[in-house]
């Protein structure tokens, strides 16, 4: 149990038969009456933010979030295999629970399965991955002073815009937190 005087940003809590992880929290004092704590907390499961008051000494539950490397195997129509690495054992989740996770991800490359009490709720890919450029238009010379992008389609079939230097062939390093176009390898 934790109470929530003792929040901090990071923290996972069971509070109302969800798993909530704090995003923002703040002491509040007013000059009359209690003293309390405005946090913004993230579901964890669905992506919903809300925001919710707390008494500085009211308890919630500490959730505990595992999180396993696992390697993707590949995809059977609206189910994706992973499989742990340690034990061989091998898991199927379905598209809901992957979302847009995995449009960076080639097979074979290492994830993290994210659950909660066994379930799992979210996958997680690597920060970083190296991916090869399908196709791409080709960019015009002299026409690179303004900074400009061209959109790309990588291996996996997702798009992402690069600069007009980056053709067709070439391996690109790209951030999936934000889809965006770092260097090329």
């Amino acid at each position: 149990m934790i109470s929530a005087g003792d929040f901090r940003n990071g923290v996972t809590i069971e509070y109302e038969d969800n798993v909530y992880q704090i995003i923002e929290f703040q002491h509040v004092k007013p000059g009359k009456g209690a003293a309390f704590v405005r946090t913004k907390l993230k579901n964890v499961k669905n992506g919903g933010v809300v925001e919710k008051t707390f008494r500085p000494t009211e308890k919630c539950p500490q959730a505990r979030i595992d999180r396993k490397d696992m390697q993707y195997l590949y995809a059977d129509g609206d189910i994706y295999y992973f499989m742990d690495v340690e034990t061989y054992d091998q898991t199927g989740l379905n598209s809901d629970t992957i979302g847009d996770a995995l449009k960076f991800v080639k097979e074979n490359e290492m994830v993290k399965i994210c659950s909660h009490n066994g379930n799992v709720f979210a996958v997680e890919p690597p920060l970083f991955v190296e991916l090869e450029i399908s196709d791409t238009e080709p960019g015009i010379k002299g026409d690179t002073a303004t900074g400009a992008t061209k959109p790309a389609t990588v291996e996996t079939g997702a798009t992402v815009m690069v600069p007009l230097f980056v053709n067709t062939g070439d391996k690109i390093k790209i951030d999936t937190r934000t889809g965006e176009y770092l260097s090329r390898v």
